[in-house]
């Protein structure tokens, strides 16, 4: 089995990473990361504790103590920082309240790294800042490595996030905006992205080794052509009875989700959504089953092979007066999941239809409220094929 697992995640990986053609995957990311602009290029004469006003690019590293109030801040209209490949970095005793870059206005923050503040890079407040992008950066073992306090929206595109307590994160109920990842990677935070009232959009990104891949807190996410291999839990969300903190969306698209420890975590076992929707993605080999509670499901094409305690579990969501989970499960494969590949618990109603279960150890699906959308197809499943609908061998 183990040598048919690693077959499975390495042919899903080649996949998934040459799938995309490089002008589908480069042609929705703004084209202006390399853009030239005149610098001032007296990059060593820049000091801990500076604002910068004109676009500058570094020619040294820069040590900074963590007792001053900011490593270095941009308040420049649209201008770019470059740190030239060198790192700003925190020095002295850890402190939670030292803040490496700041932005109060700027465009871009590029090709370096920013190493060990309480926040790595931060936008100001009362100051918006509309856009920012971050490219090319090395954010290591920050508290937090991007954090925003105001209605920002931050393109971030060929960065590593790494050994931070939280990758992207904002101020609790004070912000919004749009967090836009592309071909990044995440590895060793503790979690990679919380989504407090944000949209955090995700493509062609890695995310392997983080205690948790995303909270999802009165915000929504979407994942594209990704990765999340190696995570303690992937996901957090709970529903918030009479309050605004449920999440809005959870989605994944063309991704593969593979080795995680489990779906969710201990203090919250069950993903509770408004929306969720899994297309063309492959779920393999995880140590849980995929718990998911929710007003309205898109299941569709997707596999679920080999995972520990069933492959997908749907539910309602909590309320005061249950509503009916509804939607399409369409297309999908539950294969040699150690449970029900597919389980509805009741009063839940989605359409079950066209989908394939084999050789799962519990149910092939098991469904005794779904409706039936006809031409499943179940087989050698040991504790039965198909409970609720009428499932054919072949």
């Amino acid at each position: 089995m183990q040598q048919t697992r690693g077959f499975v995640v390495a042919l899903a990986m080649t996949t998934l990473l040459t799938g995309a053609s490089a002008a589908k995957a480069g042609g929705s990311v703004q084209l202006d990361a390399d853009t030239q602009v005149a610098f001032n290029l007296g990059g060593a004469t820049v000091h801990c504790g500076d604002t910068l006003t004109q676009h500058t690019k570094l020619t040294r590293d820069l040590n900074c103590p963590g007792s001053d109030p900011f490593a270095l801040r941009l308040d420049g209209e649209d201008i770019v920082l470059d740190l030239g490949g060198f790192t700003v970095r925190r020095t002295g005793p850890v402190n939670e309240d030292s803040q490496g870059i700041v932005v109060v206005n700027g465009r871009m923050i590029r090709n370096g790294t920013v190493q060990g503040f309480g926040r790595g890079i931060i936008t100001a407040v009362p100051v918006t800042v509309a856009n920012l992008r971050l490219h090319k950066l090395a954010l290591l073992d920050n508290g937090v490595a991007v954090f925003s306090q105001s209605s920002t929206n931050f393109l971030i595109t060929e960065c590593r996030l790494s050994g931070n307590g939280a990758g992207l994160d904002s101020e609790f109920d004070a912000s919004t905006g749009v967090f836009d990842v592309r071909s990044s990677v995440f590895t060793h935070n503790g979690t990679a992205m919380f989504a407090d009232f944000h949209f955090i959009d995700v493509r062609d990104s890695t995310f392997t080794s983080n205690e948790l891949v995303g909270f999802c807190f009165g915000g929504a996410f979407r994942f594209r052509t990704s990765t999340l291999a190696g995570n303690t839990s992937v996901a957090a969300m709970r529903v918030d009875l009479g309050g605004p903190f449920t999440c809005g969306e959870m989605r994944f698209e063309n991704s593969l989700i593979a080795d995680n420890t489990a779906f969710a975590t201990p203090t919250d076992p069950v993903w509770e959504t408004n929306s969720f929707a899994m297309i063309d993605t492959l779920a393999v080999n995880n140590g849980t089953a995929l718990p998911v509670a929710a007003l309205r499901v898109y299941v569709d094409g997707n596999t679920f092979f080999d995972n520990t305690g069933g492959g997908l579990i749907l539910s309602d969501l909590p309320a005061s007066t249950p509503v009916p989970l509804v939607g399409i499960v369409r297309g999908n494969q539950f294969l040699s999941n150690d449970g029900d590949g597919l389980r509805v618990l009741p009063p839940s109603t989605p359409t079950v239809l066209n989908n394939v279960a084999l050789g799962n150890t519990g149910f092939g699906i098991n469904a005794p409220t779904a409706f039936d959308g006809g031409g499943n197809v179940a087989r050698d499943n040991d504790a039965g094929d198909c409970v609720g609908i009428i499932c054919a061998p072949f």
